[in-house]
């Protein structure tokens, strides 16, 4: 669906995309993640054909935009961080109004109020909608001309947990349909594990790591992770013979730390033995497996968000 071949943009010193190429499949969702300043959205926005790159290509469906605008702005849907809508019209014809740019008729209107599901609010001014609501109104607007190519640049950015989960059944409902192709920028790790069958990080304008959330975690992040606090503090080097023991990262010395193992139900029984052999009182306890967020600090050194 989209081919991006050795792109590089520059904006006066900084380069913010540095001879990237990446594919995107038909119908497939695909998560950009990385820090602000990744370069996430210049990408998207030259996908978009809002910016051009200063080398390499970049092609869509097999269009370019330069030869093909009509036919991209036909196949693509797009929403983006913020969207500003007139305060004094409804909802209905805010869709009336974007759904005319593309020759659509009001039925198509209502049928994207369901879906996005507004039609209760159909007749609300969009002054009066909450921040859940808007969003759901920016999604519908991008899903008016039933687009093969939906871009969404953090959708949910500020939402509550409620609203977010909204915004995801309803991309979940449209991904099970199979006929778009999703490019989906979030800095919300959860986000990209849910919707996305992809994860793209990017860092400084290149590409860090390409593949699934198990090929990512099992190349740059292998392990599972127990990660635990006790009353009295344990003797040096008592975790290493922890069946599948790879590394110990101490919070507080000897009392509290991560320890991270191949197998979190092989090491579970050694590792709650040697906490009753040392008279270790366990005051908290955690098992799970890594997420996005832990691949990111494998790979960069930090948080996502710093």
């Amino acid at each position: 669906m989209i081919d991006i071949n050795q792109v590089t943009r520059s904006f006066k010193n900084h380069v913010a995309i540095r001879n990237l190429t990446l594919r995107v499949r038909e119908n497939e969702y695909l998560a950009l993640l990385g820090p602000n300043g990744a370069g996430k959205t210049t990408l998207v926005e030259m996908i978009e054909g809002l910016q051009a790159p200063d080398q390499g290509t970049i092609t869509i469906g097999g269009k370019t935009w330069g030869r093909h605008e009509r036919f991209l702005r036909k196949i693509i849907g797009l929403s983006l961080q913020e969207t500003r809508f007139v305060d004094k019209l409804t909802v209905l014809e805010t869709l009336d109004l974007f759904g005319s740019f593309y020759g659509l008729g009001r039925s198509r209107s209502g049928e994207v109020a369901e879906l996005v599901g507004l039609s209760e609010k159909k007749n609300a001014y969009t002054v009066n909608l909450s921040g859940g609501q808007r969003q759901k109104l920016a999604l519908g607007v991008a899903l008016l001309n039933q687009p093969r190519l939906l871009l969404l640049d953090e959708p949910t950015t500020g939402l509550d947990p409620n609203a977010r989960r909204e915004i995801w059944d309803i991309l979940t409902d449209l991904k099970k349909a199979g006929r778009t192709t999703l490019i989906l920028t979030t800095h919300y790790m959860e986000e990209a594990q849910y919707l996305c069958d992809r994860i793209v990080v990017l860092d400084r304008g290149e590409v860090l790591a390409d593949g699934t959330l198990e090929e990512l975690l099992g190349a740059f992040a292998a392990g599972e992770l127990i990660e635990f606090e006790v009353g009295s503090p344990l003797p040096p080097g008592v975790l290493e013979p922890l069946p599948g023991f790879m590394a110990v990262h101490w919070v507080a010395p000897g009392r509290k730390g991560t320890v991270t193992v191949g197998s979190i139900t092989e090491a579970l029984p050694v590792l709650l033995a040697l906490f009753r052999t040392h008279g270790a009182a366990v005051l908290a306890f955690q098992c799970r497996k890594k997420t996005l967020e832990d691949l990111f600090v494998a790979m960069t050194g930090r948080r996502l968000h710093e």
